[in-house]
C-alpha cells in the first residue's frame, strides 16, 4: 500500500515535439518520470512493467501524438529456446571469455564504443562523445548495473550493458568492434542476458522498444516468446 501510495505521487512531464529518431519525417514526444523523484529497483521495475526504459539517470517512454510504433517488448527467459541460427551464434563464440563487471569507467571500453559509434553511427550526434557523456548516458547513481565483457585472450570485443530489476534484467545498450561483425556480438550478447536472467531466478529480459518496419529494430522480433506492451498490458503476437 505505502509504495503504491508513493507511485501515486508520481509525476511525468513531456517533451516538446522532436524530430523522430528511428521514422524519418516523423516527429516524436518523449514522457519522463520526474528527474528529481527518488527512484530505486521497485519503482524502476513498475515503470518497466508499463513499457518505461532508462537513459541516463532518466526514465523515459514514448508518447507521440499521431503515432504509436514504438512498441516495449520483453523476452520470456525461462521459455527461450534459442533458433538454429542462434545456437551458430553462440557456437561460434565459445572461444571468447565472460566477464561481470561494475558499471565503472575504463579506458578500454570507452575506445571501444568510440570506435563503435564511427562505424555505426556516424553523424548522428553521438559519435565524438567525452568520457562523461559516455557515463552519463550508460550508468546512473540508483540503477544497479552490470557492465559485461566479452574477450577473446585479452582484446576487448564487446560490452552489454544491462540493469538488475526486481523480475529481471533490462537492457541499456550493447556496443562491439566493428570488424567482428561476423561474430554477430549483439545477438550473442542477448542470448548471455537471457541465460543470465535464468540463472538469477528471474523472469523477463526486457529489450527496450521495437518498431515494425524499422531495421535498427529487426532483430528484437527474432527472441521468443517475446510479448509486447500494447492497450496497458503483455500480450504474445501469434509467432511467425
Amino acid at each position: 500500500m505505502k509504495q503504491a501510495k508513493e507511485l501515486d505521487r508520481l509525476l511525468f512531464f513531456a517533451t516538446p515535439p522532436h524530430e523522430c529518431s528511428y521514422l524519418p519525417g516523423r516527429e516524436a514526444t518523449t514522457v519522463f518520470a520526474d528527474p528529481g523523484y527518488p527512484k530505486d529497483a521497485w519503482l524502476y521495475t513498475v515503470l518497466s512493467e508499463n513499457g518505461f526504459r532508462r537513459s541516463g539517470q532518466h526514465i523515459y517512454r514514448p508518447r507521440c501524438q499521431s503515432c504509436a510504433a514504438c512498441i516495449p517488448v520483453r523476452v520470456a527467459a525461462n521459455e527461450f529456446k534459442p533458433r538454429r541460427r542462434q545456437r551458430r551464434t553462440s557456437k561460434k563464440n565459445r572461444d571468447l571469455t565472460v566477464v561481470r563487471r561494475v558499471d565503472e569507467f575504463r579506458e578500454d571500453h570507452f575506445t571501444l564504443y568510440q570506435r563503435y559509434l564511427t562505424t555505426r553511427h556516424p553523424g548522428g550526434g553521438m559519435d565524438d562523445p567525452s568520457p562523461k557523456q559516455y557515463m552519463d548516458f550508460l550508468t546512473s547513481p540508483w540503477s544497479e548495473t552490470m557492465f559485461v565483457e566479452f574477450r577473446k585472450d585479452e582484446e576487448l570485443l564487446a560490452l552489454a550493458v544491462a540493469d538488475r530489476l526486481v523480475d529481471g534484467l533490462s537492457a541499456v545498450y550493447t556496443f562491439f568492434d566493428p570488424d567482428s561483425s561476423w561474430r554477430s556480438l549483439g545477438a550473442l550478447a542477448i542470448l548471455w542476458q537471457i541465460s543470465e536472467v535464468k540463472r538469477l531466478g528471474l523472469s523477463w529480459l526486457y529489450l527496450g522498444y521495437w518498431i515494425d518496419g524499422s531495421p535498427k529494430m529487426a532483430y528484437k522480433s527474432e527472441y521468443h516468446p517475446i510479448e509486447q506492451y500494447r492497450g496497458g498490458r503483455w500480450v504474445r503476437p501469434e509467432p511467425n
